[in-house]
């Protein structure tokens, strides 16, 4: 109760400084003098900058659509100084004129100006730099506790307001947390996960553009990239908010038990997601078969991997049945697929012209594949009322469909045993109507 009171005491007085500089600064701005004048001057500056930034962004607008092809990282910028047009304006007029009323005047009487114009650079760059955060909350936080604390700085309370913000706090047995260090913990985990996210992109961007690493080893140390920072990122931001990690070795060691329980299949599905990438039997861009899912992979996840179908279904696969299940990797150890196609012809008809036909029907479409890998034709039986045959052929596209290049293959032999004059006999049934006895 002692160490409350002299909490709330120290808290008091930390409000009656703020108080007593701000009620100060307010008498003087309305006494006639110097600093009165400034914050006309001030006043004027904002009007103009929003003048100039309706005029300046409907004309940047207008530049701006007349332009075709640009990229997307351009664009973006351009938006991003369009909304803050009018903060860059006021900072660079603020700025201008406080150098020349220092040239021809008494410094004194443009320091508001300058302060001023050191505030809009100050919020602009805050600003610019917030824009790295993609979490919108996250984001606003950080950026208004950043342009607060820049504003404190700059004006000169800073070390009244950390005090009164150090003071408001909550204890617990030995340990204390105060409003300031959640605040501090809050943006420096704010900038962490940002850097985090920017080494991690562009660690991967390198990674994937180095065709010396195989694709699912790519993905896993990509992977494990953004565990380390985002996990170093996280630490760090225990570690600003005053935290002892040592003490929460044991809680995390008993939720761990709990989870490991609770969460068996998200385990089982994450060491599941491991092996897929280190034994490489599964990659990005293989094309599978699981059940009657056929597909290529489109990316490999933590927990599921996405399967994309020719009708442009993405399935999302646990990795687990990947792992458990048969599955069908047609392009496991390497791109060249063979397809077979089943047909029959009348007995009429020389097989041996017929296997030669078919495998110039087969060669003749645009996704079969020609030398080392030319189509064949063989007799595989003979049957009722046909002679049976079985036409191999190759392609290397799988993703391109199955479906499509069988059709397309029994379309060539319908049209080549039509202008050959080969039949493909079909089951005929005679049917007797017996004359009723008596």
């Amino acid at each position: 109760m002692e160490n409350q009171s002299q909490d709330f005491d120290r808290v008091l007085m930390s409000v009656d400084e703020i108080w007593h500089l701000i009620t100060s600064f307010a008498v003087s701005i309305l006494n006639p003098g110097w600093r009165q004048n400034q914050i006309i001057i001030l006043l004027a500056l904002v009007l103009v900058a929003w003048v100039l930034h309706r005029l300046l962004g409907r004309e940047i607008d207008r530049r701006v659509r007349a332009r075709e092809g640009w990229e997307k990282w351009k664009l973006r910028v351009i938006v991003q100084i369009k909304r803050r047009l009018g903060l860059i304006c006021f900072a660079l007029m603020a700025g201008l004129l406080y150098q020349i009323m220092q040239q021809i005047t008494w410094p004194s009487r443009s320091y508001l100006i300058g302060l001023a114009a050191t505030l809009a650079v100050a919020w602009a760059v805050i600003s610019f730099l917030g824009r790295f955060i993609q979490n919108r909350l996250l984001r606003r936080f950080v950026v208004w506790g950043m342009w607060i604390y820049a504003t404190l700085i700059l004006i000169g309370i800073g070390d009244e307001a950390s005090g009164f913000l150090d003071d408001v706090g909550l204890n617990f047995g030995d340990y204390r947390i105060s409003l300031l260090s959640v605040l501090s913990a809050a943006v420096v985990v704010g900038v962490l996960f940002t850097g985090a996210r920017f080494i991690s992109r562009t660690t991967a961007s390198r990674i994937r553009s180095n065709e010396d690493i195989s694709p699912s080893m790519q993905v896993l140390v990509v992977k494990a990239v953004q565990v380390i920072f985002y996990g170093l990122a996280l630490f760090m931001g225990i570690n600003a908010l005053g935290l002892d990690l040592t003490g929460l070795a044991v809680l995390s060691g008993a939720i761990g038990v709990g989870l490991g329980f609770g969460l068996q299949k998200v385990v089982s599905n994450l060491v599941s997601g491991v092996i897929i990438l280190l034994d490489k039997s599964i990659k990005p861009g293989d094309v599978i078969s699981l059940g009657e899912t056929f597909g290529w992979i489109n990316s490999l996840g933590a927990r599921y991997v996405s399967v994309v179908t020719r009708d442009g279904r993405e399935y999302l696969i646990p990795n687990e049945d990947l792992i458990t299940g048969q599955v069908v990797n047609w392009s496991h150890s390497d791109e060249y697929v063979r397809l077979d196609i089943f047909f029959g012809t009348s007995y009429g008809c020389d097989p041996h012209v017929v296997r030669k036909l078919a495998v110039e029907a087969a060669s003749g479409v645009s996704r079969v594949l020609g030398p080392p890998k030319t189509p064949v034709c063989h007799i595989v039986g003979f049957g009722d009322s046909s002679v049976d045959y079985i036409l191999r052929f190759w392609i290397r596209d799988p993703t391109g469909g199955l479906t499509n290049i069988r059709g397309g293959v029994y379309l060539a032999l319908w049209d080549i045993f039509k202008a050959n004059n080969i039949s493909i006999p079909f089951p005929q049934r005679e049917v007797r109507v017996l004359e009723e006895q008596d």
